[in-house]
């Protein structure tokens, strides 16, 4: 779900200023995060989100000890009332018909067309009260629209929820602190709804890290503050660090970044997303029918990893062209980084189809020039997603 694009994780070279004002919303933890020495921010879902603060040391902090992201840009979208389930199964693909209260989903949004207008993790707290934890992009506006045209007796609003992620091995040892010995229990994508200190929140078994973690969703901005400085306090001897959304790690996991490895031009066959896609469903859903249409002419182009060769590469701030062999057979990198514990330049890119499989070769026409380059299995770190899940210790 979340990424900043232009994350500064390694780069070395000065960039541009971000000029903060009251045009663009801050979070409850906005203050806290400068004073722990945020270095860089985005702009996500019209509010500042920190994408790093001690550069590299952010993705070694992730991956052998414990982090602490502040992603209240990651808005949702809650939907109530009667109509509430069919409500939203109308605006998702995937089956929805055996979820649980408690349970999250990763699930796309499509428009008609069929292409994806986000992939957000929707969590289900009652048969009548949905939340939808969105990437980047103004999809609220679209589900309003949504209810309203079908005359659905739903309410569609933006709740006062600010989550956190606490990403990392030692996440677990953390929540237990703060939480008690309750949460070693929550399954992978399971959430509970609580309360810390006298704050309501939502506790999830979910993240963005390809690594072990969790989202606590804060659901009085009030209190932001302190929720902040008290996971800190009870993590000062665990390593625990502020980051934010490392670029290095979510490519290595194959995580999808919505506005750099898709957007509403991209279906979900061409991402490899076809087990999100229940075209048997009984129901009628968004974009159904041209589902159907593209699941029966193939696609043209297919998601695929791609390792480029030679010296490590900067992050890339734009889509970089990837020529395959042939005249006219191109397609495109979307997200390139070095990965200095792979000792690689990996990347997630499309290919045209037939030239997806692993092994092919291809030019990819980075910032630097052109760069010989190699289609390659994907994820690149734990495919089994071992990690996140809870099932493997980090390397």
């Amino acid at each position: 779900m979340i990424d900043p694009a232009a994350t500064l994780a390694c780069a070395d070279t000065p960039s541009p200023s971000l000029v903060f004002g009251p045009r663009v919303r801050t979070s409850p933890y906005f203050a806290a995060t400068k004073r722990w020495g945020a270095s860089a921010f985005t702009i996500y879902n019209h509010m500042y989100m920190p994408v790093a603060y001690r550069g590299e040391a952010d993705y070694w902090s992730l991956i052998h000890d414990v982090t602490i992201w502040d992603v209240a840009a990651e808005r949702q979208v809650e939907i109530t009332g009667t109509d509430a389930a069919a409500f939203v199964q109308y605006i998702t693909p995937r089956d929805l018909s055996k979820m649980q209260a408690g349970q999250a989903k990763y699930v796309l949004l499509c428009d008609h067309d069929g292409g994806v207008l986000n992939d957000p993790v929707l969590l289900k707290l009652a048969d009548d009260r949905y939340w939808l934890s969105l990437a980047d992009g103004d999809l609220l506006l679209w589900v309003k629209a949504l209810a309203r045209a079908g005359d659905w007796r739903v309410s569609v609003s933006e709740p006062d929820v600010s989550p956190l992620q606490i990403q990392g091995p030692k996440a677990g040892t953390l929540m237990q602190r703060v939480f008690g010995d309750w949460i070693a229990d929550l399954k992978y994508f399971r959430f509970v709804e609580t309360d810390l200190d006298g704050a309501p929140v939502v506790v999830a078994r979910t993240g963005w890290s390809g690594e072990f973690g969790y989202e606590i969703f804060l659901r009085d901005g009030r209190y932001g503050d302190a929720l902040w400085e008290r996971l800190f306090e009870l993590g000062s001897d665990l390593g625990v660090a502020p980051a934010g959304p490392n670029a290095i790690r979510r490519i290595e996991a194959g995580l999808l970044s919505y506005g750099a490895d898709m957007t509403a031009e991209n279906n979900p066959f061409e991402l490899g997303l076809d087990r999100l896609i229940s075209l048997d469903l009984d129901v009628d859903f968004i974009g159904k029918d041209a589902l159907r249409e593209i699941a029966a002419k193939g696609v043209t182009r297919r998601l695929v990893g791609i390792e480029i060769l030679g010296d490590p590469i900067q992050a890339n701030v734009e889509h970089w062209t990837a020529r395959f062999g042939g005249e006219g057979n191109t397609g495109l990198v979307t997200s390139a980084i070095y990965s200095p514990r792979l000792h690689r330049n990996i990347a997630i890119g499309y290919a045209p189809e037939g030239d997806h499989i692993v092994g092919t070769g291809l030019i990819v026409d980075t910032a630097d020039g052109p760069r010989a380059a190699t289609v390659v299995p994907m994820p690149f770190v734990d495919p089994a997603k071992e990690l996140a899940k809870g099932t493997a210790k980090a390397a």
